[in-house]
């Protein structure tokens, strides 16, 4: 029995320490505050669209991490140049979403606790829907990572086989 006790803890030990750390930083209410109030910081709600009409942190993009186009939709509206701040109700989601974020190259930081941690602390939200983002292929393929100015005019899949082609998929997550 005590063989069997310490081969357990010794597998135990083993999976921690070959655990891969998060490449996303974790911070509170206050924190997130401090860093969204910098123009350069992008932040990111990954509720449904249903959940940011119920309120949200003003100026959020919304991108469903549920979706399957999740990631495409990222590449489409994110900048890689800059941090996002991601929040979702109570961190699950967000931190799933960050997980994906980083894996493909975008610097990320995460609210713990999640929108509903924000509402506690008596930090302000807004309401109303997630604005349209624009339908335009050329805007939308600007934004991918990798843009070629050379296929400006290439843009009639909306910049979907350059995201591929960046990632090695056949497709998204």
């Amino acid at each position: 029995m005590r063989n069997f006790i310490t081969c357990v803890l010794a597998l135990m030990g083993l999976t921690v320490a070959c655990t891969e750390p998060e490449k996303y930083t974790n911070v509170d209410v206050k924190g997130f505050a401090e860093l969204i109030a910098d123009s350069d910081v992008v932040v990111l709600d990954v509720r449904t669209a249903e959940e940011y009409a119920e309120g949200h942190i003003e100026g959020a993009l919304n991108i469903d991490q549920s979706k399957a186009d999740f990631m495409y939709e990222a590449h489409v509206q994110l900048p890689m140049d800059q941090t996002v701040a991601v929040y979702c109700r109570g961190g699950r989601r967000s931190a799933k979403a960050a997980r994906k974020l980083t894996a493909d190259g975008f610097k990320v930081v995460n609210l713990e606790g999640g929108i509903t941690a924000w509402k506690e602390a008596g930090m302000a939200v807004v309401t109303g829907e997630p604005e349209k983002q624009s339908s335009s292929p050329s805007t939308q393929t600007d934004n991918m990572r990798g843009f070629d100015p050379a296929f400006e005019d290439d843009t009639e899949d909306n910049g979907m086989s350059r995201y591929m082609e960046n990632n090695n998929e056949e497709g998204w997550e």
